[in-house]
């Protein structure tokens, strides 16, 4: 099957759906969101919030279903577009 070229008004038009969506974020989704932006594992993440593995898994999957992205790349893409993430160099983080 081949792949579909993405235009430019195309992606503009999702960005622009996606943007509602990505306001109407729970502060717990916003709360994980970054969390994998800085790099933690689902496990870690679970440890921190204090919330099981699969929890985390929803959370995450209700993200990307909900900003209509595929993979954590485009997830992370979609959220400092949104600014829900901000942009910038990557800094070391501590996992504890």
């Amino acid at each position: 099957m081949p792949k579909e070229k993405v235009t430019e008004s195309e992606s503009t038009e999702e960005l622009l759906e996606a943007n509602s969506e990505g306001q109407s974020l729970t502060a717990r989704q916003k709360e994980i969101l970054s969390l994998v932006a800085q790099g933690f594992t689902n496990r870690e993440i679970g440890e921190k919030l204090d919330i099981s593995v699969r929890t985390v898994e929803v959370h995450r999957f209700n993200l990307m279903r909900r900003l209509r992205v595929r993979n954590v790349a485009q997830l992370l893409r979609q959220a400092i577009a949104l600014r829900i993430i901000p942009q910038g160099p990557a800094t070391p983080t501590t996992k504890t």
